[in-house]
């Protein structure tokens, strides 16, 4: 990934959390001969929960003079806080399951901060998402742009990136995405980066591992309800149908049990009775003998994306329903711009309503849209 031109400096944005992908994505891209500014993204965080984006960014500045770049500080609270946090508690309160960081990525990393670094004259954005593009390169054409699975299975970050539009992906680099974790650890030592041994972060965008239920009592009264078995008798209870989503299996009590249950799993919720519905079927998603309930041969998405250029009805494509969840063949039948039925052929998964189902053709990922 080099400058068409080695005589002129193409000036990038990159997105530095503090963590060790994204930094190592700056060390790369100074290598290679870009122009690089660092920017940290300050984002709304609940005062219910540890401050932690000053360390965070103290990590950050560390590593920009470490590497003698500068380090930028962006406010997008009120970004994070309407199209993130906003969006995922009303979403919950009306019995839907929604991706919060599919949000995040649409609406603050690139959308607050890439629009801001356009304004600011940059070339590209990056961030340390594990995943590629293809074509902006060696090909400038937007046609030629595609969004590729990360070279690291186990770290592919495109499900979260199907919002990006081709437009988008033209001025953005994924500097990380073509190069397996364990030898981005090698990198982060090789650049000799102050946060080398640092633990990768988890759990919901920038606000890290945080328990959901907890996170939405704060903002969603709890309503104790029944747990029921699949013959519609109570066995259990639990804290508010809004806060389960389908396949869950812990947050819920088991008041009725036997000496030969097995785990149980949330199969069908009802918001207006708040109940819920459990069965002790493991869920196997490629097994013919599921509850009924949990079955699901296609469904409607709304709100598509799609990077490329024609989805071919008649083509065999490869869907997920969550990251890293299990890729399904699937068609993809009464395609528009705004909606498309997505038919799964070999087996079945349990789908919730404001989910994200992600395509795939191989390693492209061709686009997606939210379960209605």
């Amino acid at each position: 990934m080099k400058t068409n031109n080695p005589n002129i400096k193409q000036k990038v944005y990159v997105g530095m959390s503090g963590g060790v992908d994204s930094s190592v994505s700056a060390a790369l891209l100074k290598d290679q001969g870009f122009e690089v500014i660092g920017v940290f993204i300050k984002v709304w965080q609940p005062d219910f929960l540890p401050c932690n984006w000053k360390e965070e960014r103290r990590d950050a500045m560390r590593v920009a003079a470490h590497l003698n770049i500068p380090l930028i500080t962006l406010d997008l609270e009120k970004e994070y806080k309407k199209e993130v946090v906003d969006y995922m508690i009303r979403e919950y309160k009306e019995g839907r399951t929604p991706n919060p960081d599919v949000m995040c990525n649409r609406y603050v990393k690139f959308g607050g901060f890439f629009d801001w670094a356009m304004k600011q004259g940059a070339d590209f954005v990056a961030t340390g998402h594990y995943a590629r593009i293809d074509g902006h390169l060696s090909r400038p054409s937007q046609q030629n742009i595609f969004l590729l699975k990360g070279r690291d299975d186990n770290k592919d970050q495109s499900y979260f990136l199907w919002t990006l539009t081709k437009e988008k992906l033209s001025k953005t680099l994924f500097p990380v995405g073509d190069i397996p974790k364990p030898e981005v650890r090698v990198l982060a030592k090789k650049y000799k980066l102050p946060n080398a041994e640092k633990k990768d972060s988890q759990g919901l965008c920038f606000v890290g591992k945080i328990d959901m239920k907890d996170f939405l009592k704060h903002y969603i009264d709890e309503k104790p309800g029944d747990v029921l078995n699949e013959a519609g008798e109570v066995i259990g209870e639990h804290e508010g149908a809004l806060f389960y989503t389908l396949g869950e299996r812990h947050g819920f009590t088991i008041t009725k049990k036997t000496s030969k249950d097995e785990p149980y799993f949330v199969i069908s919720k009802d918001n207006a009775r708040n109940t819920l519905t459990v069965s002790s079927n493991k869920i196997n998603i490629n097994s013919d003998e599921q509850s009924e309930h949990i079955k699901k041969q296609d469904c409607l998405i709304k709100d598509n994306n799609w990077i490329v250029d024609t989805v071919d009805n008649n083509k065999i494509y490869k869907a997920r329903v969550r990251y890293r969840g299990t890729l399904h063949n699937v068609k993809i039948n009464s395609y528009s711009n705004n909606q498309a039925r997505v038919h799964f052929l070999d087996s079945k998964d349990i789908l919730s309503s404001g989910q994200s189902i992600v395509v795939y053709d191989e390693d492209i990922c061709v686009g997606g849209g939210t379960i209605e």
